[in-house]
């Protein structure tokens, strides 16, 4: 009886779990790198140095074609080669632009060109507190 539950389990769980796309992929490391510059830009220990306070932006629209040279502005910026956080992050944005440019490049849909766009993002509405109602 336990190994025919294993046996259950185990097919519910390869049935469910369905093999990333290219879109996915690019979805996923494009929030993943906004999180981790959004916590470089507020660690503590790291903001210290001047570098990491005069980095660039780094908000990640995947369908705004500006996203291609922001990421390049970002790899390309020649200072903060001593900070780790910074060159793990310019490393991820790297393979970031290499899967765009590369493995995804037919299957990406760019839905504007609007550079100001990547420079203000327009944030997600916050659901209302208890306290406003």
């Amino acid at each position: 009886m336990l190994l025919s539950l294993l046996a259950l389990l185990s097919a519910a769980l390869v049935t469910s779990a369905a093999p990333p796309t290219c879109y996915s992929r690019v979805l996923a490391l494009s929030k993943e790198i906004t999180e981790s510059f959004k916590e470089l830009q507020t660690s503590k220990a790291v903001v210290r140095t001047s570098c990491v306070l005069m980095l660039p932006r780094l908000y990640l629209d995947i369908h705004n074609y500006c996203v291609l040279a922001r990421l390049r502005e970002f790899v390309a910026y020649p200072r903060c080669e001593r900070v780790l956080e910074v060159s793990e992050l310019k490393e991820k944005a790297r393979s970031l632009y290499t899967i765009m440019i590369s493995y995804c490049r037919r299957d990406l849909v760019f839905l504007t060109d609007d550079c100001n766009a990547l420079e203000s993002p327009i944030l997600p509405p916050t659901e209302p507190s208890i306290l406003e109602s």
